[in-house]
């Protein structure tokens, strides 16, 4: 490697809570701050963007645990949050009676600590949980162990210390451990590398080893699968990020279970299912691509080689998600990016399939109460422009409850949504989601942003958003969402697509439906603004190296950015799986062409750009961007950058931050393209 490619003037910014960077930060954002914050959009905007986001009608989305709704809320009153639950007779009513079991707020407060809700896990049919409590927002979690019926935290009880920590209940007084256990015991993504069975009363220290993965891999894991009849322990262990190996644990025997390493899989009750991300050969049938395969579990580890196959995709659907309830499993099928649910029972050794007769538009996500004990499961229905709405469903029956839905945060009868298709550089057809004013007339060049993502086998579906539609559609704005290659609107394949060495050809359909839009008098380059975050923070520094013309503003969100370094920064080895090695040359010569920081240039003129991310963020660093907003102003060209210091790789960890963030950012779109 040339040694000049090491040389970075920047590098300091890497060192995330240096006094150094951190005062270069604080000056960064009081100038984001002076003139963003000065605009005449920004006022209205951060007072109505806390109203939506405090806003008591939002849907309080629930999980079931042993006869009650478990609830996350936060609102003006409760910044941190609350963690509360009520029952299922009280959630049918407008106004539930709630029963706060943490208050996150007194916690932090009584504790000095910023702490962050990040989930809770039950045990079954039991009062206890393992709480995850964040500093500030990452992904690097205080593990603790809390009782619900107390109220309070299980004195004695299981804690760990802050790490990227995973646990699962065994029994009562037993857990799955993989944490950092001392040098050594992490992946080089920055992950558990090893597998422990740790007893109540005993220091972590005396933990049994179950599993050891090797340093190279992503990560691995455990759990027990609580059925009756079917109590499998599973350890998983992922070697990258499209890669893993799946095995049952039997006493103090390892079994591993047979598939394809790039396959997903996992037991309901008695059978093994199976998600194929590349065609499978066995004993001469040929499963494709993207496949959804089930056997019995047991008669699988015996050597039998039955499978049923649920779900084939086709060159326009793939399969979206699966959930089980306590006697079907319910598959989420994408067709052209619309869902369709499909309910499957298997009853005297053969699958029985049904339709659900489900709205047929916008966005569909059905998501089980309890696998063990209900066929009940939540349905939510979206679109860009119909609030959503949560229902309760049941398995074997199309009658459902209406729950609870979004009020209509913003007028939608001025608007419509189109679904078009630009045409790529290579000829692939690329869709993409056009939410415009009805009046819109071709050549009336409105201010339009285009959002993408293009990775890691996302799909990007029509949502109801109250921020995008105050802040931009009620502004005059277009929003456009582009289905572009390296996501899972299509399943496996559109994803694997751009994958590594053809990363260029998520660039080029994103570049693609740009110019479509303004081939189609929809906008213009002057008046168009693109956005995205993490991968989609690639995606747009990327595109705007490459065709600057093109646009007219960049929102560059928690990005990767320096590719050159990315894979040496937290967790950015594990997605040498998605772009590849940098430190083969082989790899680095496609790398380079696109990676952003090696790619711009003093010499090339740029829409002006707003960089954030969060110095909390512990999965992307937030050197990308602080390096990528040094090194354009070096450079000469106008660049804006603002750093939460809190947020995690969500950029904001309450709902304040989040005003805060959505209206600097929608105050830099409108003043740039307005």
């Amino acid at each position: 490697m040339p040694a000049e490619l090491n040389i970075d003037p920047h590098l300091w910014l890497e060192d995330v809570a240096g006094e150094a960077p951190l005062e270069w930060v604080r000056r960064q954002n009081a100038v984001s701050e002076a003139e963003l914050e000065a605009t005449p959009h920004y006022a209205a905007l951060h007072a109505r963007l806390k109203t939506i986001l405090n806003s008591q009608d939002r849907i309080p989305y629930v999980s079931l645990h042993e006869g009650y709704y478990y609830n996350f809320w936060r609102d003006a009153v409760h910044v941190r949050g609350i963690w509360r639950r009520t029952t299922p007779e009280q959630f049918l009513l407008p106004e539930p009676a709630w029963d706060t079991v943490l208050d996150i707020d007194a916690l932090a407060a009584a504790e000095d600590e910023n702490w962050v809700w990040a989930g809770a896990s039950f045990l079954h049919r039991s009062t206890r949980c393992l709480l995850s409590l964040s500093r500030g927002g990452g992904d690097a979690c205080v593990l603790r162990e809390f009782d619900v019926g107390t109220r309070s935290f299980v004195d004695g009880g299981f804690t760990l210390p802050e790490a990227k920590s995973r646990a699962a209940w065994i029994d009562r007084d037993t857990l799955f451990i993989a944490t950092d256990f001392g040098p050594g015991s992490m992946t080089s993504s920055g992950y558990p590398r090893i597998v422990k069975e740790w007893r109540r009363g005993t220091p972590l220290e005396q933990a049994a080893t179950v599993f050891e993965g090797e340093p190279d891999d992503l990560a691995v894991g455990a759990a027990k699968d609580f059925t009756p009849g079917h109590e499998f322990q599973l350890i998983w262990r992922s070697m990258s990020f499209y890669t893993n190996e799946l095995y049952l644990r039997d006493g103090a025997t390892l079994t591993r279970v047979d598939k394809p390493d790039d396959a997903t899989a996992y037991t309901v009750r008695d059978q093994l299912i199976i998600e194929l991300r590349s065609e499978w050969m066995v004993d001469g049938v040929r499963y494709p691509q993207g496949a959804l395969l089930a056997a019995d579990f047991r008669s699988h580890l015996l050597g039998e080689r039955a499978f049923a196959v649920l779900f084939t995709p086709t060159p326009t659907s793939s399969l979206d998600g699966v959930s089980a309830t306590r006697s079907a499993l319910l598959l989420n099928e994408l067709d052209n990016v619309k869902n369709r649910i499909t309910e499957l029972r298997h009853v005297d050794g053969a699958w029985q399939r049904r339709t659900v007769d489900a709205p047929a538009f916008g966005t569909l996500d059905a998501s089980a109460l309890d696998s063990i004990d209900s066929d009940d499961y939540f349905l939510t229905v979206t679109d860009f422009l119909t609030p959503t709405t949560l229902y309760l469903a049941r398995a074997g029956s199309d009658e459902r409850v209406r729950l609870k839905s979004l009020p209509a945060f913003f007028d939608a009868a001025p608007y419509r949504v189109q679904q078009l298709h630009a045409t790529s550089a290579d000829g692939t057809a690329v869709p993409y989601f056009v939410v415009s004013g009805r009046d819109a007339a071709p050549g009336a060049e409105r201010p339009a942003l285009l959002y993408g993502y293009g990775g890691f086998e996302v799909s990007l579906k029509p949502f109801y958003s109250a921020v995008t539609g105050s802040a931009w559609l009620e502004q005059g704005g277009i929003y456009v969402l582009a289905n572009i290659r390296g996501g899972g609107e299509f399943g496996p394949r559109w994803h694997q697509a751009a994958l590594k060495e053809h990363r260029q050809r998520a660039f080029d359909d994103f570049i693609a439906v740009a110019e479509d839009l303004a081939a189609r008098g929809l906008s213009s380059p002057r008046r168009l603004g693109i956005m995205g975050g993490s991968n989609g923070g690639l995606l747009v520094g990327a595109v705007m190296a490459q065709r600057p013309e093109l646009f007219g503003a960049v929102v560059c969100q928690v990005p990767l950015l320096d590719m050159r370094r990315y894979h040496q920064l937290l967790a950015g080895a594990s997605w040498m799986g998605e772009y590849g090695d940098p430190d083969d040359p082989a790899q680095w010569a496609y790398i380079e062409r696109y990676s952003p920081y090696q790619n711009v240039r003093a010499a090339g003129r740029y829409p002006r750009v707003l960089l954030t991310t969060s110095t909390r963020d512990d999965r992307v660093h937030p050197g990308h961007a602080r390096k990528m907003a040094a090194l354009m102003q070096d450079q000469g060209h106008d660049v804006l950058y603002w750093e939460n210091t809190e947020g995690g790789h969500a950029g904001a960890a309450n709902n304040a931050q989040q005003a805060q963030m959505w209206a600097l950012t929608y105050a830099f779109l409108l003043k740039q393209l307005g």
